[in-house]
């Protein structure tokens, strides 16, 4: 039997919304959504929080999340990667003794997640074999990259060069766009490939209504009036 880990991201000093992971979010820190998805998938074996920041681990500890570790600074810059925060995470807890299987991750920016998310995920990573399985949202087709134009010398023209051919939205590929619900991938991809989604990659198609990225402001008092239940 797989062990899952469910792996929470959140370094303090975030520049476009600060204190935004333990922020109160319709009562709850942001974090603690995370948290309560994770717990309720019922396919999560440990849920644990990757910070550098003592506050934050405090909050993470009293909604539910371990945190046997504080990420060290140099990897909790503006422009530290996400990879290595999790092969850090990921090799801690190994030579502690506890080797996932498979890892969730579970940026806190997403809060409409719910366990059924990460479940499917998890399932669908296991019925495929596929290297690594991430949520996407279907694009509209005016979105779509055969679709959209580009400026070049301020002229408009298509942004991919077969895009000359579609003259009709109906005629645009369907396009996906990651949107961070979850990541879920085996360990074996991590170590293998250097990668969380390897070579063979699959989707998770999330509903636009049960997604949200908080990276600003105005994404946070999206999420405010989604949670309250605002038409």
């Amino acid at each position: 039997m797989s062990l899952v880990l469910g792996l929470v991201p959140a370094r303090g000093g975030s520049k476009g919304l600060p204190g935004k992971n333990i922020k109160p979010l319709h009562g709850k820190p942001l974090l603690a959504y995370a948290a309560e998805a994770a717990r309720a998938s019922g396919v999560v074996d440990k849920v644990v929080l990757s910070t550098d920041d003592e506050g934050i681990a405090d909050v993470g500890r009293a909604s539910g999340l371990e945190v046997p570790f504080l990420r060290p600074a140099w990897l909790a810059q503006d422009d530290t990667a996400m990879l290595p925060v999790i092969t850090h995470a990921v090799d801690t807890l190994a030579r502690e003794g506890w080797v996932a299987d498979i890892i969730v991750l579970l940026q806190p920016t997403s809060p409409l997640r719910t366990g059924a998310h990460i479940r499917r995920s998890v399932e669908l990573l296991q019925q495929t074999g596929a290297d690594s399985v991430v949520s996407v949202l279907e694009l509209p087709r005016h979105l779509s990259p055969d679709y959209v134009m580009r400026l070049e010398e301020a002229r408009l023209v298509p942004f991919l060069p077969e895009g000359q051919r579609v003259t009709r939205r109906q005629d645009a590929r369907q396009a996906y766009v990651r949107d961070g619900t979850v990541y879920t991938f085996w360990r074996r991809t991590l170590v293998e490939k250097g990668s969380l989604y390897g070579d063979d990659c699959r989707p998770m198609v999330v509903a636009a209504a049960e997604s949200l990225t908080i990276d600003s402001p105005d994404d946070w008092a999206e999420a405010e009036r989604r949670m309250r239940g605002d038409s």
